[in-house]
């Protein structure tokens, strides 16, 4: 028996940041608009990746903060980790945000369709619901936010182990005696040392220096703190085999500089990369083509290779931040009223949420020296910023690029505690197009961490 096919002018499948927003904002315009959501509602950032790993590092902060007590002149006594407590606040977060995303759809108009989805026709999906049975929807507009998932790296063993991946991790109601963190980027060393402050034995294994796409000083700097709180980092490491079962009990056969090492630990968390969420949903039938890595192949107004078909997100190539899908939501709603925006140059910040945070926008040192861009740096060690004295938060330091044939700012970055909310200060700047004298000369309030900046502009030499 055929199907009936459902007509909607909105189909979107995934509902992650830029998928929910465009589903909120067209049902609300008055467009007939379908959302089809595998398992996530409202994607892997507030389920399984931001907000409840953001959750878990603050309780970890927190561990650190009552472990030196002493320092701050506070008797606290004996106390320990309840990993189940941890993880019931991480769980109560996480469903006041489900029942948030639920009020929005039902207000907004949208329908929202638990199930997977398959291309069987251009714009046209065929849903099996997690609920049993099937619909077939077709939209005269589709959008595709997939998303993607944790890259299992093809070593013998390692699947076979079962390691935790970032959603395997955040469901933990123990401590791993031994945790070995595959992976030195964002995800990896954020847990390494969350976890570390929650008592597990933490060991970081990377190919190559931590946070590759980083200055060597940033890297080193990272590095120097994770190992001041008892991180082992092992670089320049291939991994070439894992035994056992995570969990229970591993092996993991490591070379390094020529030589073989095992590794014992309890547990493993694979943080070495993601895959978009493209394979077998029948992309070839609606004529969405992808690239070698199997991202959607997208124009810089996000259009697909199949008319009237779009993609939002980390499956488009976009860089993988909750706050870049939310712009490419931006970049669809104003095209689709007309406007001519475009994903090309956006001034993209990053932030790592360590303890203290890394945050970074623009160029780094290397990169512009790799355009063979002339520079004028400054860096300022955060023991430098008064706010810091009062803390005693003085670790990291905040580094600028400011063009030598103008003023203009070409990166900022910051090692710093607040560093997150200081980066959008020099964010601002630069797109507004100031030069870097208007922050080197701006009257920023006494004692904060962005004060630091007046000493850290003013420290640039005059072109």
């Amino acid at each position: 028996m055929t199907m009936p096919t459902e007509r909607y002018e909105i189909l979107i499948l995934g509902s992650g940041a830029g998928g929910k927003l465009l589903a909120w904002d067209r049902a609300g315009a008055g467009h007939r608009t379908a959302v089809v959501e595998r398992r996530w509602i409202g994607g892997s950032c507030p389920n399984v990746n931001c907000l409840p790993s953001k959750n878990e590092i603050w309780s970890a902060k927190v561990a650190e903060l009552v472990h030196h007590a002493a320092d701050f002149g506070l008797v606290t006594g004996p106390y320990e980790i309840d990993m189940r407590r941890v993880l019931k606040r991480k769980r109560d977060m996480v469903d006041a945000e489900v029942a948030a995303h639920l009020e929005n759809y039902k207000a907004s108009g949208a329908e929202l369709l638990m199930g997977t989805g398959r291309f069987v026709a251009p714009k046209t999906v065929e849903v099996r619901l997690n609920t049993g049975g099937t619909r077939v929807l077709t939209g005269d507009r589709v959008f595709l936010n997939l998303g993607t998932q944790p890259t299992i790296p093809s070593v013998p063993g390692l699947s076979d182990s079962r390691p935790l991946t970032n959603i395997e991790l955040l469901e933990l109601d123990s401590v791993p005696e031994h945790l070995v963190v595959l992976g030195s980027g964002y995800v990896g060393l954020e847990f390494a040392q969350a976890y570390r402050r929650f008592g597990s034995r933490v060991t970081v294994i990377g190919r190559s220096q931590l946070l590759a796409r980083e200055d060597p000083d940033v890297a080193d700097e990272i590095g120097r703190i994770l190992a001041a709180e008892g991180v082992e980092v092992v670089l320049g490491a291939d991994l070439i085999r894992v035994e056992g079962r995570s969990g229970d009990g591993v092996g993991l056969r490591v070379r390094t500089g020529g030589a073989e090492r095992t590794i014992a630990a309890t547990d493993i968390l694979v943080a070495t990369g993601r895959t978009p969420n493209t394979a077998d949903i029948g992309l070839e039938t609606a004529g969405v083509e992808l690239d070698a890595r199997g991202y959607v192949k997208v124009n810089d107004r996000l259009e697909t290779t199949a008319p009237d078909v779009w993609a939002i997100g980390e499956c488009a190539g976009s860089p993988q931040f909750t706050h870049v899908s939310t712009d490419d939501f931006r970049v669809i709603r104003d095209n689709l009223a007309g406007g001519s925006r475009s994903t090309r140059d956006r001034l993209i910040p990053f932030c790592l949420f360590t303890d203290p945070p890394l945050a970074r926008v623009g160029m780094t040192e290397r990169e512009a020296r790799e355009r063979a861009i002339v520079l004028r740096v400054a860096k300022l060690p955060m023991s430098a910023v008064l706010r810091t004295h009062t803390t005693g938060e003085t670790a990291g330091f905040m580094k600028v690029l400011v063009e030598v044939s103008g003023d203009r700012i070409l990166g900022f970055t910051m090692i710093g505690t607040e560093a997150g909310e200081v980066v959008a200060v020099v964010q601002t700047a630069m797109l507004g197009g100031l030069p870097y004298t208007v922050l080197r000369d701006a009257i920023l309030a006494h004692p904060t961490m962005a004060e630091g900046l007046n000493n850290l502009f003013a420290a640039i030499r005059t072109a």
